[in-house]
């Protein structure tokens, strides 16, 4: 029987609905008359980024609660129940054989009302430092799918596989795509290229230091490609010139790693995994505003292999130039980090996590 029914969930930022797509697609292709249903939280970046990819979504009326008190936080107690009803009615009409969390508010609504119904449920967790939902997910699921050591502090042991997290396989083989990137952000072939993103949405302090060091990568004959987010392109988009490509979003990622010689970059999980598979030198400047800090976390499990730059937000000011003309001056250097980062790559996760699915699936049939 290859008609099985699928149901995702997971979302708010790229982190959590990348893995659910990059899952979906491996199941698709092994099980093409498969039916497939995400669901996500209203108002939030899936309901665009997932029929984009050609699957159906429905929302759940689901946030989370702010840490301070605000009206938010008043109609929390109802969302929450709205959005238990409403995954209750998905489950029941759609009738899944398995579920599948990536974090995110809507997530677990939907796990927990589907465990509630004999459902099986698995889910994967792309940080080093798990997320409230998938925490409490973790008693109610059958697996959870981790890309580092040491979960066990928080998940039990025995539901525990470690697979890496899902991402784009189109990143496999960046590396004969230099010339076409090149060419795609109108480069010149004659001089390196730093590659700056922030995550989906940006990031405020990193821009800043960009829009700060501008006429010091001038001096030092960079040119950028710098994804500045959604939120801030309208404030940057006159830094634009031949040498300085400014995007508020890079829909096709594979050509901006391709293009790049040295890459600056938050720490999100999904961007570490994918950056381990491009293994190109990485200078990472983690969130400070995550919870647990994990961004911190996630970079450090990589600069202890002695495969990444770290540099916080606090010591920018101070370090950046230094930092990055080591990095950006000795090639020997750069190597060396690629390559000791590209060892720490688990390209075959999402394979691996659909692997542990469709065990999960026969043994429920």
């Amino acid at each position: 029987m290859s008609n099985y029914k699928f149901i995702l969930s997971g979302g708010g930022t790229g982190g959590h609905i990348y893995p659910a797509i990059a899952i979906a697609n491996e199941l698709k292709q092994r099980y093409p008359d498969a039916e497939f249903l995400f669901v996500g939280a209203q108002d939030r970046m899936e309901m665009e980024k997932v029929p984009q990819a050609g699957y159906q979504i429905e929302g759940l009326w689901i946030s989370g609660i702010q840490r301070k008190l605000t009206l938010q936080n008043l109609a929390f107690p109802f969302k929450l129940i709205s959005s238990i009803w409403k995954a209750k009615e998905i489950v029941k009409s759609f009738q899944p054989d398995v579920v599948i969390g990536t974090g995110g508010y809507a997530s677990g609504p939907l796990l927990k009302a589907a465990s509630s119904a004999g459902v099986p449920c698995v889910v994967q967790e792309q940080n080093s430092f798990p997320g409230i939902t998938n925490k409490w997910l973790a008693k109610h699921v059958k697996n959870i799918f981790v890309a580092y050591d040491n979960l066990e502090r928080f998940f039990p042991a025995d539901k525990i596989v470690k697979t890496g997290n899902p991402v784009r396989q189109d990143l496999l083989n960046v590396s004969d795509k230099k010339q076409e990137a090149l060419k795609f952000f109108n480069l010149s072939e004659t001089r390196k290229t730093l590659f700056v993103m922030g995550g989906s949405l940006g990031a405020r302090r990193i821009n800043q230091l960009v829009e700060k060091e501008i006429n010091f990568f001038k001096e030092n004959n960079v040119q950028l490609i710098w994804q500045c987010g959604k939120l801030y392109f309208d404030e940057y988009k006159k830094y634009e010139s031949e040498f300085v490509k400014v995007n508020a979003f890079i829909n096709d990622m594979k050509l901006a790693y391709a293009a790049a010689d040295v890459i600056i970059s938050r720490a999100g999980a999904i961007s570490v995994s994918e950056l381990a598979i491009v293994g190109k030198p990485t200078i990472f400047i983690p969130s400070p505003n995550v919870s647990e800090d994990h961004q911190t976390k996630n970079a450090l499990a990589v600069v202890n292999e002695q495969a990444a730059v770290l540099l916080k937000e606090s010591e920018l000011d101070e370090k950046f130039e230094t930092e990055f003309l080591s990095l950006w001056n000795s090639e020997e250097k750069r190597k060396a980090l690629g390559s000791s980062f590209k060892k720490l790559a688990l390209p075959n996760a999402t394979k691996d996590i659909v692997d542990t699915i469709e065990k999960l699936i026969k043994k429920s049939a």
